[in-house]
C-alpha cells in the first residue's frame, strides 16, 4: 500500500436467499482469502447479507434482526484483518425497513450507506450494539495513511443517478459498487463500457461486485460480474458466471490523482458536499503485490489475440497505402533478412499493394547478403517473397563494405562497432537507391522494442521513408506473424513458422558454424522483459522501483 498502490477485492460469494446466517459464514470467508491475496478493501454485491431479491420477505422485522445479529458475527471473525469491507443488509429506520450497505474495519462499523433516496441528511444511529454510526446518503471515506485514496460508493453501478459523479468531484479516487443487477444479454459488456467510460471521464478507479448466483432466480438471473478499472482500463474481471467468487486487483491511486491535476471541475475538500470519514490502513510489509499483465501490450484474452493482430496489420497496411499513394509512389522497396521485423514488414507492403490494386510485384524485397549472413536467413527472405508474389533482389554487399573499411583505414577482420555498422549503412544506401531509381519509398522494418532501446545503427536501419513497425514491439511483431502463419497455411506457413523459430539477431558479426553466431536477446536480454518495462514505466509511469 505504498507509493500510492492499493490492492483491492470484489466478491460474489454463493449466497441462499433470507438466510443471514449462512451468507455471513460466506462472507466470512470472502474477507479472508481476500486479505490472504494482500487485499486492503472489499466490496461485496448490495444486501450481501440478506440476499437483495426477497421481495415482502426484506419489510419483515425477524429478517432485519436475523440480519443484525449476522452483522454481529462479521464484525467479530473479522475483527483482527484489518480490512475496510463493505456488507450489505436491511435496516429499521423509523417505521421503513431500508437497505443499506455497513463499512466496517477492525470489529467497528464507520459508517452505513442508504441504497435509495431514503435519507436527506446525515443522522446517526445504532446498529449491531455500536452508537452514534454516521448513516447518509452521501459518505466518503478516506484514509488516514493514504492521502491518495478517498472512498465513495455507487448504490446505483451508474446507471440511474449521479452518486458516483458527485464523490468523484468532491475528491473520491476509489469508487466501490455493491450491485445486484440482472443478467440480461448485452448487460455484461454494456455494464463494462460505461464503467470503463466513467473511470477514463472522471480519473477514478471503480470496483464493481454483482449479485451472483445464489440469489434468487424468480424474477431474475444473476452472474456475480465482478471487475475493476482505473483510468479506462479494465485491471481485472469475473465475467458473468464465472465459476470463482473473487477477483482481486492493483490499482494505482497515486496516477489517478495525478491524471486530475489539469481538471477544473474537482472540488476541494472545504467545498465537497459532506465531510469524510477517516479511517485506518495500516502500512504492512507487502509494499506492491500486483498482478500486472506479463504482455501488456496484447489481449490477456487469448481468444482475442488474433483479432488484435489483424487489426495492427489493417491500420499498418492502410497507413502505408495512403502515404505511398500521397507521395504517387511506384514501388515499395525494403531490406529483407529472415528476419521476425522485415517479414511482418513484407506482409504489410504486400497488403498495402492488394488495397492500391496494384500488382504485388510492385514490392521490392532486397536482401543484401554480407559476413553475418545465414544460408537459413537468406534462403527464408527468398522464400517468403516468392510466396508472397512480391519482387526479389539480391544485392551482395561484401566488396562494397570490404572496399569501405580499407578506405577508412580498418583491419576489416575486427568485429567492432564500425565493422557491424558499416554494414547496416551500406544496406540502407543499396535501397534508397534501388527506391530512387524504382520511383519508390523505402519501407523501415524496426520495431518499437528496438526503438526504445535504441538498437539500431544510426544513419543504417533506423531511417526510412516510412517506418510501418515503429508503433509495434518485438512481442507483438512476433504474435502478428503467428496468427498470419496459422491463417494462410501450406509453404507459406511452413516458411513464417521456420522464421518464427529463427533467433532475432542483425546477423553482423561472421557465422559460427554456418549458424548465427550474434543473438540479441543475448545482448540485451529478452524482448518480454523490454516490452513490459516499456509498458509500465514509460506508458504508466512507474519509477523503477514500483
Amino acid at each position: 500500500m505504498k507509493d500510492g498502490f492499493l490492492r483491492v477485492a470484489a466478491a460474489s460469494p454463493r449466497l441462499t436467499p433470507a438466510d443471514p446466517h449462512a451468507n455471513i459464514r460466506a462472507l466470512i470467508e470472502s474477507a479472508r482469502d481476500a486479505k490472504a491475496l494482500f487485499a486492503s478493501v472489499l466490496v461485496t454485491p448490495r444486501l450481501s447479507i440478506s440476499g437483495s431479491e426477497l421481495g415482502d420477505l426484506m419489510s419483515m422485522p425477524q429478517l432485519c434482526s436475523s440480519s443484525e445479529a449476522a452483522l454481529v458475527e462479521y464484525l467479530r471473525e473479522t475483527a483482527s484483518l484489518s480490512i475496510l469491507s463493505f456488507v450489505g443488509l436491511p435496516m429499521r429506520f423509523g417505521s421503513r425497513v431500508i437497505p443499506v450497505t455497513a463499512a466496517v474495519q477492525s470489529g467497528e462499523i464507520l459508517a452505513l450507506i442508504p441504497l435509495d433516496d431514503c435519507v436527506d441528511d446525515t443522522v446517526y444511529v445504532e446498529l449491531a450494539g455500536q452508537r452514534e454510526i454516521p448513516l447518509g446518503s452521501y459518505q466518503l471515506l478516506a484514509a488516514a495513511e493514504m492521502p491518495e485514496l478517498v472512498i465513495g460508493l455507487d448504490a446505483f453501478a451508474l446507471q440511474n443517478h449521479s452518486f458516483a459523479e458527485e464523490a468523484a468531484a468532491d475528491g473520491a479516487t476509489l469508487i466501490l459498487a455493491p450491485a445486484a443487477e440482472p443478467e440480461l444479454v448485452g448487460a455484461g459488456d454494456a455494464r463494462r463500457s460505461r464503467i470503463l467510460e466513467f473511470t477514463r471521464r472522471m480519473c477514478a478507479a471503480f470496483v464493481y461486485a454483482g449479485a451472483g448466483q445464489g440469489e434468487s432466480g424468480t424474477d431474475y438471473v444473476f452472474a456475480g460480474h465482478r471487475l475493476v478499472a482505473s483510468g479506462g482500463r479494465l485491471l481485472a474481471e469475473a465475467k458473468p458466471f464465472s465459476s470463482d467468487t473473487l477477483t482481486v486487483a492493483t490499482v494505482d491511486l497515486a496516477a489517478v490523482l495525478a491524471s486530475r491535476y489539469d481538471r477544473a471541475y474537482y472540488r476541494s475538500p472545504e467545498d465537497a458536499h459532506c465531510e469524510r470519514i477517516v479511517f485506518s490502513l495500516p502500512l504492512r510489509e507487502t509494499a506492491f503485490t500486483a498482478s500486472p499483465a506479463k504482455n501488456p501490450f496484447l489481449p490477456e484474452d487469448e481468444s482475442k489475440i488474433a483479432d488484435r493482430a489483424r487489426e495492427i496489420l489493417l491500420i499498418q497496411s492502410h497507413g502505408l497505402a495512403l502515404r505511398m499513394e500521397r507521395a504517387y509512389a511506384k514501388t515499395l522497396v525494403l531490406g529483407v533478412s529472415g528476419g521476425l521485423d522485415s517479414t511482418l514488414a513484407l506482409l504489410v507492403c504486400a497488403r498495402a499493394a492488394d488495397i492500391l490494386g496494384l500488382d504485388r510485384k510492385s514490392v521490392i524485397g532486397v536482401t543484401m547478403p554480407c559476413f553475418g549472413t545465414t544460408k537459413r536467413t537468406r534462403s527464408n527472405a527468398e522464400k517468403l517473397c516468392e510466396a508472397l508474389g512480391i519482387s526479389f533482389r539480391t544485392v551482395d554487399i561484401k566488396a562494397s563494405v570490404t572496399q569501405h573499411l580499407a578506405d577508412i583505414g580498418h583491419d576489416g577482420v575486427t568485429t567492432d562497432v564500425t565493422y557491424e555498422n558499416a554494414q547496416a549503412r551500406e544496406r540502407t544506401q543499396v535501397i534508397m537507391d534501388i527506391a530512387n531509381m524504382t520511383g519508390g519509398l523505402v519501407v523501415g522494418t524496426g520495431d518499437l522494442s528496438e526503438l526504445v532501446l535504441g538498437w539500431a545503427t544510426y544513419n543504417g536501419d533506423h531511417m526510412s521513408m516510412y517506418a510501418v513497425n515503429a508503433s509495434v514491439t518485438k512481442t507483438m511483431v512476433r504474435r502478428i506473424v503467428e496468427v498470419y502463419s496459422e491463417r494462410c497455411g501450406g509453404e507459406t506457413s511452413a516458411i513464417l513458422n521456420d522464421i518464427l523459430a529463427t533467433p532475432v539477431s542483425p546477423e553482423l558479426l561472421p557465422p559460427k558454424d554456418g549458424e548465427i553466431a550474434q543473438c540479441t536477446e543475448s545482448l540485451v536480454g529478452p524482448y518480454e522483459l523490454h516490452d513490459f518495462f516499456r509498458y509500465y514505466v514509460l506508458g504508466c509511469g512507474y519509477s523503477p522501483r514500483e
